[in-house]
């Protein structure tokens, strides 16, 4: 077979067109990734005039092993996997569930799927201002509420679980739309037929569903375990707009940036400590690099037991 851009100069083309796209990539991504590697290993602070030593592994030490600050840190990775779990399992389950009654041929459902997804579309900084003023504990619509019932919302207030626990709920309130976007993908590609084989059987709803709809949703189930697991073990901006550094609530990502950018809220600062930050985003990127090659290598076995 011939080669397609000939001969002589011809054969280079391809990587003449490969090249703007691979020198971007380089500059915009593996370089600052190559950069950070580097960076881990010294003790840079980020401050202009300020030298730059080369450390070796002390930055590692310090954040795996040293003191009080490294059991906060195996206190906020705990905490990252705990956040990661709960929006996996909740945006999950909701996701499937909205998709599955949204694909019925209802009246109602176009719009229902617009205001499901409408929050996608917002940047961090809006999903976290809307939801302050919601839960704002002087007048806000959550507060006035739970006035009804002679309750008060700490969230604005300083009470560590109860302002965890709502950046759980506006983490998934932020992306559901897009996990109910991608099983409805998903539904859309399984024919008619199949269900209609299936009631023809006397199949029930429970049993279409779990030996039809299931088994045949696995591409779509597998994109999204793997985009949510990623993406909530990599957030840290709604942490950033909502309870700003505030202890006991900060998660892996966040930590990285406060500790790189001196981060401050309420009178409680971060130091600037760009080198050691490199060393914890480090770590976190084999954190989520394990868990998902872990997760991937698990839903390629389901995938093949459900459709082999």
């Amino acid at each position: 077979m011939a080669y397609h851009f000939g001969s002589g100069r011809s054969r280079a083309a391809p990587y003449a067109f490969l090249a703007p796209a691979l020198f971007l990539y380089v500059l915009v991504s593996l370089g600052p990734s190559l950069a950070t590697a580097v960076y881990s290993f010294t003790d840079a602070t980020g401050l202009p005039n300020q030298p730059i030593n080369w450390i070796g592994l002390e930055n590692y030490r310090e954040f795996l092993t040293l003191g009080a600050a490294a059991q906060e840190n195996w206190a906020t990775l705990v905490r990252t996997f705990i956040f990661s779990f709960a929006v996996t399992v909740i945006q999950f389950t909701l996701g499937l569930l909205v998709a599955v009654l949204l694909n019925q041929k209802l009246r109602g459902t176009k719009f229902f799927r617009t205001i499901i997804f409408l929050p996608v579309i917002l940047g961090v900084t809006i999903q976290g201002l809307i939801w302050t003023l919601f839960l704002y504990p002087l007048g806000g619509p959550m507060d006035n509420l739970l006035g009804l019932f002679g309750l008060q919302s700490e969230f604005l207030g300083g009470q560590p679980m109860e302002a965890f626990a709502w950046v759980i709920v506006v983490q998934i309130w932020s992306n559901l739309g897009m996990t109910m976007v991608i099983f409805l993908a998903g539904l859309a590609t399984i024919p008619n037929e199949v269900y209609e084989a299936a009631r023809i059987d006397g199949a029930s709803r429970w049993q279409v569903f779990r030996e039809v709809t299931w088994p045949l949703l696995t591409p779509a189930v597998n994109t999204n375990l793997v985009l949510t697991i990623v993406g909530s073990l990599q957030a840290w901006q709604l942490f950033l707009v909502l309870t700003g550094y505030r202890p006991g609530t900060q998660v892996m990502g966040y930590l990285v940036y406060a500790t790189g950018f001196g981060a401050t809220s309420g009178g409680t600062s971060a130091s600037l400590r760009q080198g050691y930050a490199a060393a914890a985003s480090i770590v976190l990127f084999f954190v989520v690099l394990v868990i998902g090659l872990t997760v991937q290598y698990l839903l390629r076995r389901r995938e093949a037991r459900l459709l082999g």
